[in-house]
């Protein structure tokens, strides 16, 4: 380990070298990229740093106490000294472990977020709903910008498909916990004689990919058009703007008809065409390594139920962690850091294991 770090010191002295001589600074896509490749080993650099710092200081700390001469007194303070100097030198040990852990290549893309309601009928279509409402209310939170690809809503204010484009710094690092079956149990407000009903919504979260990670073939795809309606079928447009992309090779449909423009539309739905793809893709490269990578999502499958929302008692329980919540209304207004910082910290412990 203390040679891949003595590796990334010396790489950091390097860049920050070519990054401080003009003719580098003169050519600015060159010393942008420097100065990105800087701020991306920074954390450990500063990490090791410290941790170098303690640990020269503890050398001089057991110099004194082995030299003798000192009173009581300066014995326990140099004692005490020491005893914080170790336990500064193994938490930075621990944080420098996860700091050289591989990181994800998606976690600084943006994301395209997919709900889709599952069994229950219309109560599912209105928690799926609810879903869309706590992400954006999530995004917002977070100073996040959102857009909505498509949106296939019931009369009643439900939701059997929702696509939805969040931008912003760890969008897809704290988002992508979020794939799997989301489990609801209530009383729908169509239930007369008062009964808790179990429904569920599917998620699926993926990350923006751009054209040059995925290349589509456009003889593989098939282009229709169509008329864009609202809620009970109403029309809302009189021109074929929607517009329905069918990948033939994976069978795979992206409807839009969220704008009025058929060309926006058109470059919507490829953008989650792209990112289905990259899914795909991804899931086939990770199916060999499915029992020492399944970290937070299980299996990878997301028939997998990942967590439920019990609204009579109030609760959120997340299973992968063993983590209930009493404060349900909170979480769906988009109070979700307690479950995300839980997922993320059982993420890098998963991980330290394996590294």
């Amino acid at each position: 380990m203390f040679d891949k770090l003595d590796f990334i010191l010396e790489k950091y002295d390097s860049l920050a070298a070519k990054a401080s001589d003009p003719d580098v600074i003169a050519d600015q896509p060159a010393w942008q990229r420097i100065v990105k490749e800087m701020g991306e080993i920074e954390p450990v650099v500063k990490e090791y740093g410290a941790y170098k710092k303690n640990k020269e200081a503890l050398a001089d700390t057991e110099g004194i106490l082995d030299a003798g001469g000192l009173d009581d007194d300066e014995k326990e303070l140099f004692k005490a000294e020491l005893s914080d100097l170790k336990e500064k030198i193994a938490a930075a040990e621990e944080g420098l472990k996860f700091l050289l852990l591989p990181t994800d290549p998606n976690d600084g893309k943006n994301v395209i977020i997919e709900i889709r309601a599952g069994t229950g009928g219309e109560e599912a279509s209105l928690f799926g709903g609810d879903l869309l409402r706590m992400y954006l209310r999530y995004a917002e939170r977070r100073g996040w910008k959102t857009e909505m690809i498509d949106l296939n809503a019931t009369e009643l204010g439900g939701v059997k498909e929702a696509i939805l484009m969040i931008r912003g710094k760890g969008a897809y690092s704290r988002l992508k916990y979020e794939s799997g079956v989301h489990r609801v149990q209530r009383v729908p407000e169509t239930e007369t004689s008062g009964r808790i009903h179990t429904s569920a919504a599917t998620v699926a979260v993926l990350p923006e990919v751009e054209d040059v990670e995925v290349e589509i073939d456009p003889n593989d795809v098939r282009v229709d058009v169509f008329r864009s309606s609202g809620n009970g079928g109403q029309s809302v447009n009189t021109t074929d703007s929607a517009v329905r992309l069918t990948h033939v090779p994976t069978g795979l449909v992206v409807s839009c008809q969220d704008e009025k423009s058929q060309i926006k539309n058109k470059d919507k739905a490829f953008k989650v065409l792209r990112a289905r793809l990259y899914d795909l893709a991804l899931q086939e490269q990770n199916k060999a390594q499915a029992d020492t990578r399944r970290g937070m999502v299980g299996t990878g499958d997301r028939s997998e139920r990942i967590r439920t929302y019990n609204f009579p008692q109030g609760r959120v329980s997340e299973h992968r962690i063993g983590l209930t919540l009493y404060k349900l209304p909170a979480f769906m207004d988009g109070d979700l850091d307690d479950v995300i910082d839980g997922l993320i910290t059982n993420d890098r412990a998963e991980r330290m294991r394996e590294y």
